[in-house]
C-alpha cells in the first residue's frame, strides 16, 4: 500500500511552482497525493515570511496536524519555504511536532531527509548558503495542476535590498537557471500538452545577469516563443529599474508574450521610495508605465502597494494615489506594512498607527474599485482570445485573455484546452460573462 502525502502552500507564485516540484520528488518516492491531512504519512507545509499573517497561520496549522501523530505515530510533518529559511531551529522549538524541515535552497535533498526522519532523527537542513548541486532539483519532475499552463522557475533570489523584504535573506542572491536548462523544461511541457508557459523569479527580468556569459532576459523570450506549441508567454514578477527597453520591445513583437505586467511601484512618494530603497523615483516610475502602454497597447497593468511603511504621512498617501490614478491598474494587491524581522524598516520610527493603515487601505481599494469596473467595461467591445482552463458544470468553461481577465464561457461543445475567441456580454472587475464565437485551435 503506497503512502499518501499532503501539501499546503502559502505564499507567491514561486512557492506554489515549489510546492508542484515538490509533488514531483514525493511520487517518485512511490507517495500518493491526498486531500485529506488526517490519511497522511507526510504532512508538507511550504511557508511565505513576507507578512506576520502567514507566519501565525503556519504555526496554526501546525497545531492542528500535530493531532495526525496520535493516530499514526509514523507520521511525518516537514514545513519547508521562507519561514523555514528565516526561522530555522526557532521553529522547531515553538513546534517540536516538526520532523523534517528545508528551505528552496536544497528541496532536492528531501528523499534523504525522509530516510533520516524515518530513522528517527530530526531532519533539520537549513543552510546558509545555496549548495553546489542546487541545480539538481531541475532533474526532478514537476505534477502540475493545470495541464495548460505551466509556471517554469528561471532565476532565485533578489539582488535588491529593500529595506522591507526578507527575500534576499530567504531566498538569497540572484541565481539564474542555465537557458538549455529553461528551454529543455519548456519542450517537456509543450509536449505534455501545456499551451501557456509563466516564466518565475522573485526578479524575473535579472535573468540572464549573472551568468558566465551574460544573456538579456529579452533573448530568453525569444528563445522561448521558438519552441514550437508555446502559444502564450507571461513572467513575473520584475523590478522597474530591470524592466529595459529591450524587454519592452520583445513584449510588443513577440506574438505570444501576453499583454499584461504585474510590475509593483510599492509607493508613490519619493520620500517612502527612498526610504524603502527601491531605486527609482515616483516620475521614473510613470514614465516607464506610458513608454509600455504605448509599445504594447492595450496592456493591462497590475501592481504591489504598501500602505502605512514608516513615517508616511498623508502628503506620502496621496502620491500612492496619484499613481494609481495616473496608471489605471486593472488590479492591485495592496498589503498593510508588515515589520518583517531582520530589516531595516522594522526599526524606523515612527510607524503609522494600525487604524491609519485600515483607513488608507479602505481609500486605496475604494479608488481601485472604481477604476478597475470603468476598465473592464473595455472588454464589451469587440472579441477577446480566451486560454480554456477547466470546466465548471454543465457547458460552463473558464480561461484567461491575454490580459490575465478571467473569463466564464457557455459551450455546447467541449473546449477544455482550446484558444477560443469570445464575445463578453458582462463585464466586472473580476470576470467576463462570455459566448462563444470561435475555435482558433
Amino acid at each position: 500500500m503506497s503512502k499518501k502525502f499532503f501539501i499546503k502552500t502559502f505564499g507567491c507564485q514561486m512557492n506554489f511552482n515549489d510546492s508542484e516540484r515538490i509533488r514531483g520528488i514525493l511520487r517518485t518516492l512511490g507517495y500518493e497525493p491526498t486531500d485529506r491531512w488526517e490519511e497522511a504519512d507526510l504532512i508538507l507545509l511550504n511557508t511565505c515570511t513576507i507578512r506576520e499573517k502567514p507566519d501565525q497561520k503556519v504555526l496554526t496549522h501546525l497545531g492542528e496536524y500535530k493531532k495526525i501523530k496520535e493516530k499514526n505515530p509514523n507520521a511525518l510533518i516537514a514545513v519547508s519555504g521562507c519561514l523555514a529559511q528565516r526561522a530555522g531551529w526557532e521553529l522547531v522549538q515553538k513546534a517540536p511536532v516538526i520532523d523534517i524541515m528545508f528551505s528552496s535552497f536544497n528541496m532536492h535533498q528531501l528523499p534523504e531527509l525522509i530516510n533520516q526522519a524515518q530513522a528517527g532523527y530530526k531532519a533539520i537542513a537549513i543552510l546558509e548558503t545555496p549548495p553546489e548541486d542546487e541545480d539538481k532539483v531541475w532533474e526532478y519532475p514537476v505534477e502540475r495542476d493545470n495541464p495548460y499552463c505551466a509556471y517554469v522557475t528561471i532565476i532565485k533570489g533578489c539582488d535588491k535590498d529593500c529595506t522591507y523584504c526578507v527575500v534576499p535573506r530567504t531566498r538569497g542572491r540572484e541565481r539564474s537557471r542555465p537557458m538549455e536548462s529553461i528551454l529543455e523544461e519548456v519542450k517537456r511541457l509543450v509536449d505534455d500538452g501545456v499551451r501557456e508557459i509563466h516564466l518565475l523569479g522573485q526578479n524575473v527580468t535579472a535573468w540572464g545577469k549573472d551568468l558566465p556569459k551574460p544573456i538579456p532576459f529579452s533573448e530568453l523570450l525569444y528563445e522561448v516563443s521558438k519552441i514550437e506549441g508555446v502559444e502564450r508567454i507571461r513572467f513575473t514578477t520584475g523590478h522597474p529599474i530591470d524592466l529595459t527597453d529591450d524587454i519592452i520591445e520583445a513584449m510588443a513583437t513577440i506574438p505570444q508574450v501576453c499583454d499584461a505586467l504585474h510590475l509593483p511601484f510599492q509607493a508613490g512618494s519619493n520620500r517612502i521610495l527612498e526610504l524603502m530603497d527601491r531605486k527609482y523615483t515616483k516620475e521614473f516610475y510613470l514614465e516607464l508605465t506610458q513608454k509600455l502602454k504605448e509599445k504594447v497597447k492595450g496592456i493591462a497593468l497590475s501592481t504591489d502597494i504598501i500602505v502605512g511603511f514608516p513615517t508616511e504621512t498623508e502628503e506620502d498617501f496621496e502620491h500612492t494615489l496619484d499613481v494609481v490614478r495616473k496608471v489605471r491598474f486593472e488590479q492591485i494587491f495592496s498589503f498593510k506594512f508588515s515589520p518583517r524581522p531582520g530589516t531595516p524598516a522594522k526599526d524606523m520610527e515612527p510607524q503609522v498607527p494600525d487604524d491609519v493603515k485600515i483607513e488608507r487601505m479602505k481609500r486605496l481599494l475604494d479608488l481601485q474599485k472604481e477604476i478597475s469596473s470603468e476598465l473592464a467595461q473595455r472588454y464589451l467591445k469587440g472579441t477577446w482570445e480566451v486560454l480554456i482552463e477547466e470546466k465548471r458544470g454543465d457547458d460552463i468553461y473558464v480561461g484567461r485573455t491575454t490580459t490575465n481577465k478571467w473569463a466564464t464561457v457557455k459551450a455546447k461543445e467541449d473546449i477544455i484546452g482550446k484558444l477560443v475567441r469570445v464575445k463578453v456580454y458582462k463585464a466586472t472587475p473580476f470576470n467576463l460573462d462570455c459566448e462563444l464565437v470561435e475555435v482558433v485551435r
